[in-house]
C-alpha cells in the first residue's frame, strides 16, 4: 500500500480526477512528445460524458497553450482499465500518428497505464484494518504511530503543508461572495452560514459551524481554487471542516491535528488500495462515504478514542453511504456534491460522537464495508458512475426542458 501522500495531493480544483489527473497527463505527454505539429486528446466514459462541466477541457488547453489541439469526446467507447481513459496522439502536418498514449485518471489526480509510468511505492506491509489494528494493539500503537512508523520522516512536513492549503480553503471560502462559475449559477453559501451559526444557540452552533467550514473548502474548489484532495476534490471539504471545527473546540494544537490526519490518510488509503475512491468507477461512496469515514475516525481520535472506536467511527461513516450514486448535475462538481459535504461532515462527528459511547465492538468491520463498497460500486450502472446520465442529473434536465 502507497504513501498517504499520494492521497493527500495539493492541486486545483473541480475534480481530482476529470482536471488534476489529465492536468498531469498532458504535461508528462508533452514533455515526450514536445515537437510535434499538433496533437489529438480523445476522452472516454466518464471524462468524456462529464468533462465539460468539470473544466477537462480547458485543463487540456491550458497545458497545451499555442500549440494545435483537437480533443474528441466519446462517452459511449471505453478503454479497458478504468472508465476515466484518455489518448493522447502526436501528430504531424500530414496528420499521421507519430506517437499514442493510453491514460487513465483512476481517482484523486492519480495515473495509471500499462506500464510505462512508474509505480508508486509500497511502503505499508500491512493491507488490511483488521492487520493494522493487530500489529497497534500488540505494540501499544496508536493508528497515527503505525503511519509514522511506516512513512518517511518528512511525513510531517508533508502533512503540515496540507493542513496549512485546508485552513486557507477554509478561509478564503468564508470571506467569498459571488455566484460559482458554470451554468447552474448557483451562489455560494458558506458565508451565510457562518454568520448565522456565530448568532446560534449551544445545541446548533457546532452544526451550523461544521457545515459553515465544509461549504467553505467544497465552494473553493467549484471555483478552481487550491485545495487538498481529501481524497478527492469532490469531497475535498469533509476532512478539514470536521478537523477544525474540532480544533477550534477542543482547542487542538496542530501537531495533534497532523496526527489526526495521519489516522484519516490511513483509513482513506486502505479504501483506495482495496477498493476505490473514483466515483467514476465506484460512485460518490468512494468520494464522499470514504471521506466521511476518514473525518469520523480521525475526529475520534481527536476526542480521545480509541483505536478500536477510531475504527467503528470510520466503519460507520462508510458504512452509511453505501450505494451513494455520483450523479453530478450538469456535470458539475455542485449539485449535489456541495451539499454532500456539508451532510458528510455532521455524519462524521455524528459517528464519532456514537462511537465513543460504545466499547469498540461491533459486528460488521471497516475492511467489511470496503469490500462491500466496491461490489456496490461495480454494480451500480454506469449513469450513476460520473456520467450525468442518470438520477439527479436528468431530473434537473427534465426539470429545465
Amino acid at each position: 500500500m502507497e504513501s498517504i501522500k499520494e492521497l493527500f495531493r495539493v492541486g486545483v480544483g473541480p475534480s481530482s480526477s476529470h482536471t488534476m489527473g489529465p492536468r498531469h497527463a498532458a504535461e508528462i505527454f508533452l514533455e515526450r512528445q514536445p515537437l510535434a505539429a499538433r496533437y489529438r486528446v480523445t476522452l472516454f466514459e466518464s471524462l468524456a460524458a462529464t468533462g465539460r462541466g468539470h473544466l477537462t477541457d480547458a485543463t487540456l488547453k491550458n497545458v497545451f497553450g499555442e500549440r494545435a489541439l483537437e480533443i474528441v469526446w466519446k462517452p459511449g467507447d471505453k478503454l479497458p482499465l478504468h472508465p476515466n481513459g484518455l489518448r493522447f496522439e502526436a501528430l504531424e502536418a500530414s496528420g499521421a500518428v507519430i506517437a499514442a498514449w493510453e491514460v487513465y485518471s483512476v481517482g484523486g489526480g492519480a495515473l495509471r497505464d500499462q506500464g510505462s509510468l512508474p509505480i508508486p511505492q509500497a511502503v505499508y506491509d500491512l493491507t488490511t484494518m483488521r492487520e493494522i489494528l493487530d500489529h497497534c494493539e500488540i505494540h501499544g500503537l496508536a493508528l497515527w504511530e503505525y503511519v509514522q512508523q511506516r512513512e518517511d520522516p518528512d511525513i510531517w512536513k508533508h502533512l503540515e503543508n496540507v493542513w496549512q492549503v485546508m485552513l486557507a480553503a477554509i478561509q478564503r471560502g468564508l470571506h467569498a461572495r459571488g455566484v460559482l462559475p458554470g451554468s447552474l449559477k448557483l451562489p455560494r453559501k458558506s458565508e451565510s452560514f457562518y454568520r448565522k451559526a456565530g448568532l446560534s444557540q449551544a445545541r446548533s452552533l457546532r452544526a451550523g459551524l461544521v457545515s459553515a467550514y465544509a461549504l467553505a473548502v467544497s465552494e473553493e474548489n467549484a471555483a478552481g481554487g487550491i485545495i487538498v484532495t481529501a481524497p478527492t476534490c469532490g469531497s475535498c471539504g469533509i476532512v478539514p471542516a470536521v478537523l477544525y471545527n474540532l480544533q477550534v473546540e477542543l482547542n487542538c494544537s496542530d501537531e495533534t491535528i497532523w496526527q489526526a490526519l495521519a489516522t484519516a490518510g490511513l483509513i482513506g488509503n486502505l479504501a483506495k488500495h482495496n477498493a476505490s475512491i473514483s466515483g467514476a468507477e465506484v460512485g460518490c461512496q468512494g468520494e464522499v462515504g470514504v471521506a466521511c469515514a476518514m473525518a469520523a475516525g480521525a475526529a475520534t481520535q481527536l476526542l480521545g478514542g480509541t483505536i478500536r472506536e477510531v475504527e467503528y467511527a470510520a466503519e460507520m461513516g462508510l458504512e452509511h453511504n453505501l450505494g451513494l450514486t455520483c450523479d453530478p448535475v450538469a456535470g458539475l462538481v455542485q449539485i449535489p456534491c456541495i451539499e454532500r459535504n456539508a451532510f458528510a461532515a455532521a455524519q462524521a462527528l455524528a459517528s464519532a460522537d456514537y462511537a465513543l459511547f460504545t466499547d469498540g465492538i461491533h459486528r460488521i468491520s471497516y475492511d467489511d464495508v470496503v469490500a462491500v463498497m466496491r461490489e456496490t460500486g461495480h454494480a451500480l450502472p454506469s449513469l450513476y458512475r460520473e456520467t450525468s446520465t442518470g438520477g439527479l442529473a436528468t431530473v434537473y434536465n427534465r426539470k429545465k426542458n
